[in-house]
């Protein structure tokens, strides 16, 4: 496994390989756990060469104490990625990646933004489709693969794709969840012991808002979610949402009228923020 710490020596070893291979790249920021791995394994089964990247993206945080307190875990990240037989790992500093001018660009994503995590995290997918593209025009990957966790943002991706014209095709991959249902997240290991044992409610509500969305409406749905939560001891509820996959857009909850043939007619996700404590986990699932 190559490590890489600057544009011009990564660029000069994927040169030759890129004439004759296809190249499968995982962004991440570090903080590796079993879904960032369950990414790496999906690119070895579909490209010929690996390449991962570790960049703590400043221009992606509304909240400087995030940025702060995002876990490094240098040493252990290049272990497992060794186990897993990556074979290049690019490792860039901000200077190397922003210059100068650690600034996101302003992007048009069709309103994919506007809504959930966008509404709450002001100027969030900029930063994250700034340097998405920074990363996708230095490596030129064939294939990149983003989990279905961050199902907003894995349809923001392929709308950047889209819209810049960008050479790449995104896979998406299934979350990886703990054996209690929570879903993976390098904010897992922040949590007290307290709100890890009380964590896998968000999922197991998920499971049941789908249950109850196939005889019910959304209204009902949204309602017995937030009532749930009203009812959780330390879990604080910041959204939910039910919204077209396609467009993100939520479901209208004007009319309690949903048939059945408006249903089959779209495909529905349940999208969640939840506190636990000063910690924030998000979650989805499909409702179909």
């Amino acid at each position: 496994m190559q490590l890489f710490t600057t544009i011009k020596t990564l660029q000069e070893a994927l040169k030759n390989i890129a004439l004759t291979q296809t190249i499968g790249f995982v962004p991440t920021m570090g903080a590796l756990h079993e879904g960032h791995l369950s990414l790496v394994k999906n690119a070895k089964k579909t490209a010929d060469k690996v390449i991962v990247s570790i960049f703590v993206n400043p221009t992606q945080f509304d909240k400087e104490e995030d940025l702060i307190n995002y876990p490094s875990t240098f040493q252990k990240d290049i272990t497992l990625l060794q186990k897993e037989a990556c074979d290049f790992v690019f490792i860039p500093s901000a200077k190397e990646m922003y210059s100068d001018s650690i600034k996101a660009q302003e992007f048009d994503f069709d309103g994919l933004d506007k809504v959930m995590e966008g509404a709450h995290r002001k100027g969030h997918f900029n930063g994250v489709g700034t340097i998405v593209k920074r990363l996708f025009n230095i490596v030129q990957p064939d294939f990149a693969f983003f989990g279905e966790k961050d199902f907003q943002q894995l349809q923001i991706i392929k709308k950047l794709v889209e819209k810049e014209g960008l050479n790449v095709k995104i896979i998406p991959v299934p979350i990886y969840r703990e054996k209690d249902g929570l879903a993976m997240s390098s904010r897992n290991a922040r949590l007290t012991d307290v709100y890890r044992k009380e964590a896998p409610f968000i999922y197991q509500t998920l499971q049941k808002a789908k249950t109850i969305f196939g005889i019910n409406n959304a209204v009902k749905t949204i309602e017995w979610v937030e009532a749930a939560f009203k009812k959780h001891p330390i879990l604080e509820l910041e959204y939910f949402s039910i919204a077209n996959e396609a467009t993100l857009l939520p479901i209208p909850t004007s009319s309690k009228k949903y048939t059945k043939e408006i249903k089959s007619n779209q495909k529905y996700r349940g999208f969640i923020a939840v506190f636990a404590g000063d910690i924030r986990l998000i979650d989805n699932t499909a409702l179909y």
